[in-house]
């Protein structure tokens, strides 16, 4: 005799299949695509009607719709997005006036500096690190640090409108792939904001506290206003920045609310390789919980966002029914 009692299963009440609610259907699934004859938007099309290709689809036509509105799409940004080589199709955004602003954490703006100036960037920390020359390369610490000081003494220049003029006017040799100089030359705002010791310019003989606080603080200032302008529709994408542009993006737009703006009611998505905290809550959750939408897409940045811009670009080229 069995110790504990058990449910009799013979009893339980079965349904007709007919009668239940079913999330998936043959036509959601996928379509094989033959990329010898089809177009990139014929294979947008072949992704199946589920889960995170339903998603990627609908911030494509927040994105689109937004564009179409004159809303911002505000691009928030980490350093990964320049070291996997992602510049040149975020400036081709930018120059369609599908992105139009970008704001970025200050190792970002070194990654881009360096590209322009000296074409190459992404040194070996662990090996760097074990003799103290991890960061200590002269020329960035002294470009990006002196002109941060002179825009501080001499202009009203943010930080990255101070680097993306400093970079036209030494004519970098690979200025055309710097988000800096393209942003500065087609006069769109972008900004970048730094918590002070996370950088490597941070920790050389040139480093001036007092300027590059009072830069990123600029760039906060230029920020929180261009939040204002997310009021029923508008995109903020959040690519790659796991702390500082979430907290940044968090407190700019409590202040515009704070300033009688009333930005609801628009589209936010992380696009990160690993789930975080931050950009689930600060980007995803909390900004959008009044009419709003947010959504976090996990996967390779440098596979995930030229996908993303390519479905915007077949969007827009496709004849409105």
């Amino acid at each position: 005799m069995a110790k504990f009692k058990r449910a009799d299963l013979s009893k339980v009440k079965t349904i007709s299949i007919k009668d239940r609610s079913s999330k998936v259907s043959p036509a959601d699934f996928a379509k094989p695509f033959d990329g010898r004859s089809g177009s990139f938007a014929d294979f947008a099309e072949s992704l199946p009607n589920i889960l995170q290709a339903t998603e990627l689809r609908t911030l494509v036509d927040d994105i689109v719709r937004a564009w179409r509105e004159s809303k911002p799409v505000i691009l928030m940004m980490g350093a990964h997005v320049i070291k996997v080589g992602l510049t040149p199709v975020v400036i081709d955004l930018v120059k369609r006036k599908i992105v139009t602003s970008i704001a970025m954490n200050s190792a970002a703006a070194i990654h881009d500096v360096e590209t322009a100036m000296w074409g190459q960037t992404s040194e070996d920390v662990a090996t760097n690190m074990m003799d103290g020359r991890f960061g200590m390369v002269r020329e960035t610490g002294e470009l990006m640090n002196q002109t941060l000081t002179d825009a501080h003494r001499n202009s009203d220049l943010g930080y990255g409108e101070a680097l993306g003029k400093k970079l036209l006017e030494l004519k970098a040799p690979n200025a055309d792939v710097s988000l800096l100089a393209s942003c500065y030359s087609m006069n769109v705002p972008i900004t970048v904001h730094a918590a002070i010791g996370t950088d490597i310019i941070h920790q050389q003989p040139t480093m001036d506290g007092a300027a590059t606080g009072e830069l990123s603080f600029r760039d906060f200032q230029t920020l929180c206003e261009l939040c204002k302008g997310l009021v029923g529709g508008g995109v903020v994408l959040n690519i790659g920045s796991a702390v500082i542009m979430p907290e940044v993006f968090l407190k700019a737009l409590t202040v515009a609310r704070n300033l009688g703006a009333p930005a609801k009611g628009f589209t936010t998505a992380v696009f990160d390789m690993n789930t975080h905290y931050r950009p689930t809550m600060n980007v995803k959750i909390r900004p959008t919980q009044d009419g709003g939408r947010g959504m976090y897409f996990a996967g390779h940045h440098e596979i995930m966002v030229p996908l993303l811009a390519a479905m915007i670009k077949a969007k827009l080229d496709k004849p409105r029914a």
